[in-house]
């Protein structure tokens, strides 16, 4: 693995956990961290009250190459939706409830980002 690569993987960890522990502080419970299966991956699955919580982060230091939220395009937002069919269908206990699709869009310094929480993204 390219050290470049290697880097950019421990920055997608952080944002992970940086989004996971914001979003647990405003009251949603975590059920699962970076459910893969052939069809993608979730990067967290919350659950607040009965919803149950999809969540794509972005991190991006700037704006330079494109924002974070226009990196979640039709593609990966279809990817990520075939996923969390795949999950409710193998989770029985959460295949009534209602379900959304959010982002944790992440900018600047990482020790002080900028922080913009996207209920019902797509």
């Amino acid at each position: 693995m390219k050290l470049k690569d290697l880097l950019t993987n421990k920055r997608g960890q952080w944002a992970e956990r940086f989004a996971e522990d914001y979003l647990l502080e405003h009251g949603l419970k975590l059920i699962h961290r970076n459910y893969s299966c052939r069809m993608g991956e979730i990067d967290l699955i919350m659950q607040e009250k009965d919803t149950i919580i999809f969540v794509e982060v972005r991190y991006r230091k700037n704006d330079q190459y494109g924002g974070g939220v226009e990196s979640i395009d039709f593609r990966k937002q279809k990817k990520v939706k075939t996923t969390a069919m795949h999950y409710l269908q193998n989770n029985d206990r959460y295949q009534e409830s209602p379900c959304r699709f959010d982002a944790m869009i992440m900018t600047g310094n990482s020790s002080t980002p900028s922080i913009n929480w996207i209920k019902n993204a797509f």
